[in-house]
């Protein structure tokens, strides 16, 4: 089962609103996440591996409310697609929103974006998930959009909104398993935003879940993409070339054009 999403960003959000075209000052729900400049050499450095990709720009963004916003550097605007900025941010949301930090009542739980495909489905266990936070599209496109993938991208400080159920986004958790926000990718396939996410994070030194639950099955990547769907004459989802598809995890994510292995991706830092 294969799908094409054509968008990879990444988002951690946080913020208050400047005048146009000043830089930002993080708020103090952004004490202890990557600065715009940190957030800018991740994504570089992610995307020079490899990610299995389609060769596209990226965008990050990183959130607790939006605290970071950035694209690959020494690239013009257009030069990626201007939808991923706000998917990203919508990524980040998703994974500060639906995450758990060491305090929990059970402890710490980690899902990424990419582990929710399946179970939002119809007849999946969080089938209208992706439907209960909406982007708030009045944020989301204002301001200067020469501005947008800088330190003073409009986001900054904004509460963007959004669920999204594709590979892309991550919570971030510092030493501890103590959950800090998350980092949206889009700008590729969703499984290469999944890929860089994971080195961004890696980069950052955020990615404490050692002793973090999760639904990958393997604990030193508890909340990696899951390549479980198959084929299935029993019912379940229905894929875009009509064939009808199943996660036996339940947590599943479709395969991508140039599928990426996320075996090789760096394993998370124990608390």
């Amino acid at each position: 089962m294969k799908i094409q999403d054509w968008v990879t960003s990444a988002a951690i959000g946080l913020g208050i609103s400047l005048a146009s075209g000043s830089v930002l000052a993080a708020p103090a729900a952004c004490a202890g996440l990557p600065s715009q400049a940190a957030l800018q050499t991740a994504l570089d450095s992610a995307v020079a591996q490899n990610n299995g990709d389609l060769g596209f720009n990226m965008w990050a963004t990183i959130v607790a409310n939006v605290c970071a916003v950035a694209r690959d550097s020494s690239t013009s605007l257009t030069s990626q697609w201007l939808g991923s900025r706000v998917i990203s941010a919508q990524k980040a949301n998703k994974a500060t929103d639906f995450n758990i930090g060491s305090d929990g009542r059970k402890g710490a739980f980690a899902l990424s974006t990419a582990n929710l495909y399946s179970a939002v489905q119809p007849g999946g266990s969080l089938y209208g998930l992706q439907h209960s936070n909406p982007v708030d599209p009045a944020v989301s496109y204002e301001g200067d959009s020469s501005l947008f993938g800088t330190a003073s991208d409009p986001l900054v400080g904004a509460r963007v909104g959004g669920v999204n159920v594709f590979g892309g986004g991550l919570g971030l958790y510092q030493s501890g398993g103590v959950k800090l926000g998350g980092v949206g990718v889009s700008g590729d396939t969703s499984c290469t935003d999944h890929m860089i996410a994971w080195r961004v994070r890696n980069t950052l030194q955020l990615d404490h879940l050692g002793t973090v639950g999760g639904v990958s099955g393997d604990p030193q990547r508890p909340d990696n993409i899951i390549f479980d769907i198959t084929q299935t004459g029993n019912g379940g989802m229905l894929n875009p070339e009509g064939k009808v598809g199943y996660s036996p995890s339940g947590f599943g994510h479709p395969t991508c054009l140039n599928n990426p292995n996320p075996a090789t991706l760096p394993k998370v830092q124990n608390p």
